[in-house]
Parts: structure tokens; C-alpha cells; sequence
């Protein structure tokens, strides 16, 4: 038997914004009673893109009731840029957790979402795409690669917790693993943090004595730092590479990358007579 939080039971046994609301702005459909879970979310916008009423018709169980409650619950009075952020991750946590085997009520919710802000922006409802990985429940591979990038899943496991794929007769578990495996693979952007200019100064200045400043001078060059106007490094050459042909290249293709490596991506060096 799982274990639901109070949040959960509450929201199974009274759950809120049950219905449908009249002449609603978005409109979503998601999942199906053949899979065992079903819902509809609709959403009433005002001017302003304001989320003024949202509400519920689900077919599931009680963690997908309990998931479309809290849903709904959470996007109202919430603009649509801010609903748009929603992750079910958020839903979960707004229930106080859910067992691992129903985090696709989560997900389903989150669907709806979606489909419902899509269609009050006047987007077309796209057939599901990608192809379809477990005949059992309709889950497509593009579906199994969201759920284990979004929720940083790593076993057959976890995406049929989130997803049900897999859940049925087992013959795509191989082809899942396969999907888990390419996608942890994927390269993770790298998050930095945001510099204020003084930072940014004193970073550059640090990356130039460190790493730049000691290869030039092997050669009898040198460089030095004038000014830096937003991402615009303004710099000097100085010795050999003041009259080297190649300076331009050195500064392109080994100060810059330098600085774009250590300091700030978008960082462009630009060479200024001083």
C-alpha cells in the first residue's frame, strides 16, 4: 500500500475546481481511460494574461485526483509566463510528495498544462510525436526523453514511474535503457553565475596575469587591459606581438577563447591603440 501525505488525501477526498469552466480560453485533453488515467483541464484567462479560474475532470486514481486538484489550485491567479514555468516536480512537492510509483499523475498534470496554455495561444494540438516506445501505453520516445532530462531519471524503473512506459508487458525495457543511456550522455550546460562588473573586471585581470600573460611572454610578447565596456574586453599588445601579423589571430583564438572558457561565454576581445 502507498504511503499518501495528508496534502494528498486532502485534495483526493475534497478535491477543488471540479468541473469545467464555462467559455473557457484553453482547453487540454490528456491521457486515456484505456491507459487508467485521464484529464481534462480548463483555464479561463483575463485581460492581462491572467490565469482567472481553472478546472477539473479527471478519470484515475487518487494521486491523479489529488494532481489535478493542486494543479489547478496553483495556476490560478498565476499570469500564463508564470504557469508556463509549472514543472510536476512543483505539483509533487505543492502535495507534500508523492509515492514514486504516481509521479505520472504529476506528469500528466503538467501535460495538461501545456496542452491548455497552447491552445488558449491558438497553437494546434500536434499529433504525439516522435515514435511510440510501449505499445502498452502509448509512451513515445520523445515522451521517455522529456521525463528523464526534466526529472533526471536513470533507470526503466523510474520512467515507468513517471511516464507508465514499460509498465505492461515489459518488450520495450531494452529499448528504454537504450533512451536513459543516450540522454545521460547529453552534455549539461554549464550554469554560471551572474557577475557583477567588478567581478568581471577582477576575473579578467586574474585570467590574464594566470593563464594569458605567461604564453605571450615565452615569445616576447605581452598584453594589457585598457577598459571593459559590458562584454567588450578592450586590450594593447605589447613587445613582439605589438608588430606580430598574427597578433589578430592570437587574440581571437587564444585570449578570447581563454577568456570565454574562464570568465564569461559571450566575452569578445578587441585590440585598441593606447
Amino acid at each position: 500500500m502507498w504511503e499518501y501525505s495528508e496534502k494528498v488525501k486532502e485534495h483526493f477526498l475534497n478535491p477543488r475546481n471540479v468541473g469545467e469552466v464555462e467559455d473557457p480560453d484553453g482547453v487540454a485533453q490528456v491521457g486515456s481511460m484505456a491507459c487508467g488515467d485521464a484529464l481534462k483541464l480548463t483555464i479561463k484567462v483575463e485581460e492581462g494574461g491572467k490565469i482567472a479560474d481553472a478546472k477539473f475532470q479527471t478519470f484515475g486514481c487518487a494521486s491523479a485526483i489529488a494532481s489535478a486538484s493542486a494543479l489547478t489550485e496553483m495556476i490560478k491567479g498565476k499570469t500564463i509566463e508564470e504557469a508556463e514555468k509549472l514543472t510536476n516536480q512543483d505539483i509533487a512537492e505543492f502535495l507534500g510528495g508523492l509515492p514514486k510509483e504516481k509521479m505520472h499523475c504529476s506528469v500528466l498534470g503538467r501535460q495538461a498544462l501545456e496542452q491548455a496554455i497552447a491552445n488558449y495561444k491558438g497553437i494546434p494540438q500536434k499529433e504525439a510525436e516522435g515514435k511510440i516506445v510501449c505499445e502498452c501505453f502509448g509512451v513515445t520516445d520523445q515522451e521517455i526523453e522529456k521525463a528523464v532530462r526534466e526529472n533526471n531519471l536513470s533507470s526503466v524503473e523510474e520512467v515507468t514511474n513517471y511516464t507508465k512506459a514499460g509498465g505492461g508487458c515489459e518488450s520495450c525495457h531494452e529499448t528504454i535503457q537504450e533512451i536513459i543511456a543516450r540522454v545521460r550522455a547529453e552534455p549539461k550546460p554549464v550554469s554560471r553565475p551572474k557577475l557583477s562588473n567588478i567581478q568581471k573586471i577582477r576575473m579578467i585581470e586574474e585570467t590574464i596575469e594566470r593563464e594569458i600573460r605567461p604564453s605571450l611572454k615565452h615569445d616576447g610578447g605581452d598584453i594589457e587591459l585598457i577598459d571593459v565596456i559590458g562584454n567588450r574586453v578592450l586590450v594593447a599588445t605589447r613587445g613582439t606581438c605589438a608588430v606580430c601579423i598574427a597578433s589578430q589571430q592570437t587574440l581571437k583564438n587564444f585570449v578570447e577563447i581563454k577568456l570565454r572558457e574562464l570568465v564569461w561565454p559571450e566575452l569578445v576581445v578587441e585590440e585598441v591603440a593606447s
